[in-house]
């Protein structure tokens, strides 16, 4: 086989927020940049989220190849109530000596290896099979800056916002409430610390930091990352912010049910209810969100699901466990339905979230805060009510409502607190029928036309950013050819 591109090859954790990027990221290589893009995902149960977004048309795309790899047994390594993300982790751990193993098997090489956060234990591969390793944070520069930092603050200063709960000053950022930063950094003497904190110390070990941000999303944080001055002495390596990354859709030529309804309805009326491909909520906030739904008398589509007791992301690597029966859950209010009908769309755990947000009935979006999900609404122009639940997504919340002005937010966290139903109404009617709600549609669209610039292949800030990437790899392929006489 001649070699003529470039080939990277993608390491990306279970779960929508990592598959969907790391997808979108292999196709814009492909696509725009010549690379030969192979991409291992986990094996999923065929009715997941994940399986379901994998046989898509386009994810197939030329010159991308998805190789499953077999989801490791960890039952032995784990207790049932181990962290979602420590079961992640060490999945993916356990997956490397076959990922090992499929790219000594390939007669291409790959010149690059990519990984996510959960992913970093496979770098070592970089150096092993003569690859450029970088780290692609699927999520946000904002999260990438606490990563970085956190590792390298004295015992005094983490003491003071971890005990004292005072904010952590982050040089050139905005500083972190105690209340948004992560569970993964409030305890030393948890796993779930100790697995995740010394990361930041991984970072600078690659050949680059990829972000799905872009210039105008996170000025600030980026800016930081890029200064030798500033957080870019604790990164020592490139930051590349290459996003927004979206599945481009066309809602004009989907079919499905939701879609049929909101045809019918009139421009930005309707409110969109998701938390997500693993995000749950409990009995009492089910029963809250739908009353609270019900007395703003809006339109709205809710993507719901049976309530849970334990963790909000128990849903997190195999949601999708059942369905609507007869449009009528008996974890919603009697008769909930049959009063909301005309107005309302109740539907079952997975739906077309892209093509949905993208749809111009849709006004405003009701959201767990994923970072993928928030790109999806920027995207479309949609602003939003932040209801983080767990990970980044507080702080996600904060950079949507406090600094960028596209999303109200309950006055208390809900993973702390049930919001009632007299708090859901107010946030409803403040997005879609009062003057606070177009002011922040316009924007998020504002920020919709400043993404699109900056993927634009004419000279686009995430294009170039990329494109120095591409580059990099040039004087691998360049050996790989001599080498093979190609």
């Amino acid at each position: 086989m001649q070699i003529t591109r470039p080939h990277a090859a993608m390491y990306a954790s279970p779960g929508m927020g990592h598959i969907i990027p790391m997808i979108e990221l292999g196709k814009r290589l492909a696509g725009s940049h010549g690379f030969q893009v192979t991409i291992f995902v986990l094996e999923a149960d065929a009715a997941s989220a994940q399986s379901q977004f994998l046989i898509l048309p386009g994810c197939d795309a030329t010159f991308i190849d998805i190789i499953g790899l077999p989801t490791p047994d960890i039952s032995g390594l784990v207790e049932p109530s181990t962290f979602i993300s420590i079961k992640i982790l060490i999945m993916m751990r356990e997956t490397i000596s076959t990922l090992r193993s499929k790219i000594e098997e390939m007669r291409h090489k790959p010149t690059a290896l990519i990984v996510d956060l959960f992913g970093l234990d496979a770098l070592r591969l970089g150096e092993e099979f003569n690859m450029l390793a970088y780290i692609f944070m699927t999520s946000n520069a904002r999260l990438l800056a606490v990563a970085l930092y956190f590792p390298t603050l004295e015992k005094d200063v983490e003491d003071e916002h971890i005990i004292k709960k005072k904010p952590l000053a982050m040089p050139g950022c905005e500083p972190v409430r105690f209340e948004d930063t992560l569970e993964t950094f409030l305890d030393p003497t948890d796993q779930i610390y100790q697995e995740f904190v010394p990361f930041g110390l991984v970072f600078p070990t690659a050949d680059g930091l990829i972000v799905n941000t872009w210039d105008d999303m996170e000025p600030k944080t980026l800016k930081s990352l890029q200064d030798p001055n500033l957080l870019g002495r604790i990164a020592r390596v490139p930051v590349y912010p290459i996003g927004p990354l979206c599945r481009p859709v066309d809602p004009s030529k989907t079919i499905n049910p939701v879609l049929d309804w909101l045809s019918k309805q009139p421009d930005e009326s309707v409110l969109y209810i998701s938390f997500g491909s693993g995000g749950s909520l409990s009995a009492t906030q089910l029963t809250e969100l739908a009353w609270g739904l019900e007395m703003s008398e809006q339109r709205f589509v809710w993507v719901v699901r049976p309530p849970v007791d334990g963790s909000s992301c128990s849903e997190y690597i195999s949601p999708n466990r059942s369905e609507l029966q007869d449009g009528a859950p008996d974890y919603l209010p009697k008769e909930f339905i049959s009063r909301t009908h005309e107005r309302g769309l109740v539907v079952s755990s997975w739906a077309p979230q892209a093509e949905i947000l993208a749809h111009q009935a849709v006004g405003g979006f009701l959201t767990h805060c994923g970072w993928n999900s928030i790109l999806e609404s920027v995207v479309s122009g949609v602003p939003m009510i932040a209801w983080p639940l767990f990970a980044e997504q507080k702080m996600n919340a904060t950079l949507l409502n406090e600094e960028l002005g596209v999303a109200v937010r309950s006055r208390k966290l809900p993973s702390e607190e049930v919001v009632l139903r007299v708090e859901v109404e107010s946030l409803v009617r403040r997005i879609m029928a009062e003057e606070e709600g177009c002011e922040m549609r316009e924007k998020v669209k504002k920020l919709k036309d400043t993404a699109e610039i900056s993927v634009s292949c004419d000279g686009g800030s995430s294009y170039e950013s990329l494109s120095r990437v591409a580059k990099e790899c040039d004087p691998l392929l360049e050996r790989s050819i001599m080498a093979r006489g190609a």
